[in-house]
């Protein structure tokens, strides 16, 4: 049946407790086949025991497997990728078996899960740091190079104002001919003349300004 999308999905809870180096493989073929199970799970960690279990409910042709791994997390990562694992053309059922702990080595799990724990919280703030740093360091150079661009437009426009005042002023003769046209440069000539005769005509030959000529008053006293 479909479920309802008003109801909450189901949530199952996962602790470390259930977590353990013991594991329990059933549905292994009943085929003598402990060895090629063995090399099976070594690829995932160091297995310090595997061995058959009587004890355990078997079928009429599968077997049941209780191996003991070196590690926690080897057996975590090997029930993790070989449960439902097709072997010899059965399906495994891999289970972890904490019942088969003992005193220490349940300490051992919950101390090295604290350390786990531990450290990716200590990874978490570090790459927190890393990257206000990096940001920081990121802002500190843009402000930086803000700054030596201002500083940079700055120089250039004092220098090209430096180098325009130190610019000899150039006088242009007036004998120069700026046009292709000749009768342009022929109004220009003529311009020049009369500018140049009405310069001269105001100043003597000294070069002080000549005096106002006195007006004669003609005009009949009465």
């Amino acid at each position: 049946m479909l479920r309802n999308k008003d109801e909450l999905p189901a949530v199952r809870v996962y602790t470390v407790c259930e977590e353990s180096r013991y594991l329990i493989v059933r549905d292994v073929p009943a085929l003598g086949c402990g060895d090629e199970l063995l090399e099976l799970f070594k690829q995932y960690g160091e297995v310090e025991e595997c061995k058959p279990m009587d004890a355990e409910d078997c079928g009429p042709f599968t077997d049941v497997y209780w191996i003991k791994f070196f590690k926690f997390n080897h057996a975590r990562f090997a029930k993790r990728k070989l449960d439902e694992f097709v072997f010899l053309g059965n399906r495994l059922q891999v289970s972890y078996a904490p019942h088969f702990e003992s005193l220490s080595d349940t300490k051992e799990k919950l101390e090295g899960r604290r350390k786990e724990v531990l450290g990716r919280i200590n990874s978490g703030r570090s790459k927190i740091v890393q990257a206000q740093t990096s940001e920081r360091s990121l802002t500190g150079k843009q402000v930086s190079v803000h700054l030596t661009q201002q500083i940079s437009s700055k120089e250039k426009v004092y220098l090209e104002s430096e180098q325009a005042e130190a610019m000899p002023i150039s006088r242009v003769s007036s004998d120069k001919e700026y046009f292709s046209s000749p009768s342009m440069n022929n109004t220009v000539r003529l311009v020049r003349e009369r500018l140049d005769k009405i310069q001269s005509s105001s100043h003597q030959v000294g070069g002080e300004p000549a005096l106002k000529k006195s007006r004669v008053d003609n005009r009949r006293r009465i």
